[in-house]
């Protein structure tokens, strides 16, 4: 059974929403639980833009060193360090599942290597305004990859 509440891109549930892995949790037992219901076809498309953006980000970041995306997790209140691969297959299986497992986050990373989705955003619409002014022609036409939540 599905908890009440909604799943974030990043697989995290929304601040006062109880897991399945809380000891208050319905279904917390050991055995089978119910498949969550299917993702309404605007969640599909709010997670199917956050691939295509992750990749461009990765495109951008990842040859200056940047390892991944840094989210804050309202479950524990902590940061968690995510790399590009997970964060991918994490967003994969929200839509194929409709919920993210957990995973082992990475040993002793360096905060410096991982940035927010807001900063990797920002840093794309950067260099596609760069882009934009250094073709003929080129206005501005607002960022690309600018988040209207």
């Amino acid at each position: 059974m599905r908890p009440s509440g909604s799943v974030s891109a990043t697989g995290a549930w929304e601040e006062g929403t109880v897991s399945s892995f809380d000891d208050e949790s319905p279904g917390s037992g050991f055995g089978p639980s119910d498949p969550p219901p299917p993702l309404s076809m605007e969640e599909r498309a709010g997670v199917l833009d956050d691939l295509a953006e992750l990749e461009v980000f990765r495109t951008l970041l990842e040859p200056t060193g940047i390892k991944g995306i840094v989210v804050d997790c309202p479950d524990c209140d902590e940061e968690h360090h995510v790399d590009w691969a997970l964060m991918q297959a994490n967003l994969r299986q929200l839509l194929e599942e409709g919920q993210t497992g957990r995973h082992e986050p990475p040993f002793d990373p360096d905060p410096a290597d991982y940035v927010s989705w807001d900063y990797a955003s920002g840093y794309a619409d950067g260099i596609a305004a760069m882009a934009e002014r250094e073709e003929p022609g080129g206005g501005s036409r607002g960022g690309r990859h600018a988040r209207d939540d």
